[in-house]
């Protein structure tokens, strides 16, 4: 099983970027605007897909709490004091940066997951994109983080391989290397500190946002990355947003819809000589009729290796027990994993009322492979099988031949899985 980083106390950048928070000094912030501008006008020019978006983001200066640079998708906040250490190319790096967190809705995307280390490997991820694609020139002013390996991963992958390798990572060192503050927050609530700025772009606390305008947000922005992707030269896009653009238009069966279906043509209808069919008398014969009611046999499973929350499970396992009452008779075999199965309980149509106190356990790696290992060492082979998962296995995606498989996949934006059906998740819709 995978190490489990539990960070005690909160790490913070170190005191060099601390003691550039403070009281604006208006010369300095009108340098660093002046190289703000001109290192959104040059993405403009070299990336117009980065510059596009970098232009729908007001500059808003956040010396008195912003020790670096960070975004909310709406506004792009800046310390003056860090700007003036870069360079004017290491500018259009950091602008860059701080697209593609909102490109990739990173804030929408960590789950249950460490919120310091999910923020190191999304840096991971989004600075390895920027310096394959040639965008500005790679920050040295100051430590970046950048490792080959990650190049082309995603964060949730990385996030994976850093947690794998906790007990040879220096993590507060990689910490230190962050060119800029989550919006996330600290405590990985997802709400800021301090006071709302006002309109001007003022105010002296971290700006917070509410679940209904982050959404607004969120669906601003995805008709936004569609509009800057159609201007941008081929090859100009990192492939995670290649990825996006896809998903976005050409989105996949609804999920509830899909597993209704899946359901549905997994039926087993029984036969009985106790109920003669009326089709054989006109033959003077007798053939079995069916038993009253459907009976359906699946098996759901739920990636608990930390990339889905608690809720998101029960969320999920609500919806399937809503499912099963439309049909007369049903088994469900439920249970999780992560690199090895937990907690597995049977549910029919008598204790079905109880999934909702059902515990989901894990928290280590993914590795589907243990699914099917689960299923054949138990001699059990349901009509269907049903994955929630994050869509990134360690290794394989299992056994395509021991049965029919669908995937709901939380997290992947593009998922690939090799066989079976699959739906991406999103309790918003549908």
């Amino acid at each position: 099983m995978s190490s489990v980083i539990t960070p005690t106390k909160k790490k913070k950048r170190s005191d060099k970027f601390d003691k550039l928070v403070g009281p604006t000094d208006p010369k300095i912030d009108a340098l660093a605007r002046e190289r703000l501008i001109t290192a959104r006008v040059g993405l403009l020019l070299r990336h117009s897909f980065f510059g596009n978006l970098a232009t729908r983001m007001s500059l808003t200066n956040a010396d008195e709490w912003c020790s670096t640079a960070a975004t909310d998708g709406l506004k792009f906040y800046y310390n003056s004091r860090f700007i003036m250490m870069l360079k004017p190319k290491e500018v259009e790096f950091l602008v860059g940066h701080e697209v593609l967190h909102v490109v990739y809705d990173h804030m929408g995307r960590r789950g249950n997951r460490d919120p310091q280390i999910f923020n190191v490997a999304n840096d991971y991820a989004v600075n390895a994109d920027l310096k394959r694609h040639n965008v500005g020139q790679f920050i040295t002013s100051v430590p970046c983080l950048y490792e080959k390996k990650y190049d082309g991963k995603p964060s949730e992958e990385i996030y994976d391989d850093l947690m794998k390798n906790a007990k040879q990572i220096d993590i507060n060192s990689l910490i230190e290397q962050m060119i800029d503050d989550h919006m996330d927050g600290e405590d990985g609530e997802g709400e800021g500190e301090g006071e709302e700025v006002d309109g001007s772009g003022k105010g002296k606390g971290r700006p917070k946002m509410s679940d209904e305008e982050r959404e607004r947000v969120r669906q601003e922005i995805k008709q936004a990355i569609i509009s800057a992707a159609s201007s941008a030269e081929a090859g100009q896009l990192p492939l995670g947003v290649e990825r996006l653009i896809k998903q976005h238009t050409n989105p996949v069966m609804p999920w509830r819809e899909l597993i209704q279906q899946n359901l549905t043509s997994c039926i087993r209808t029984d036969y009985s000589w106790m109920r003669p069919s009326r089709r054989g008398w006109h033959m003077d014969a007798i053939m079995p009729g069916m038993t009253p009611g459907e009976e359906i046999d699946v098996a759901v499973t739920l990636d608990m290796s930390g990339s889905i929350s608690n809720k998101q499970a029960q969320d999920f396992l609500g919806e399937i027990g809503g499912m099963m009452n439309s049909f007369d008779g049903y088994k469900v075999h439920l249970f999780c994993f992560d690199t090895d199965t937990y907690n597995p309980q049977d549910f029919n149509s008598e204790n079905m009322d109880r999934i909702e106190e059902y515990e989901p356990q894990g928290g280590g790696g993914t590795d589907f492979d243990c699914i099917f290992e689960y299923l054949k060492e138990n001699d059990i082979q349901p009509k269907r099988l049903i994955v929630f998962t994050d869509g990134y296995p360690c290794g394989s995606w299992g056994d395509a031949n021991y049965c029919d498989t669908t995937w709901i996949i939380h997290g992947d934006p593009d998922p690939h899985p090799p066989f079976g059906q699959f739906a991406l998740y999103d309790s918003k819709v549908n």
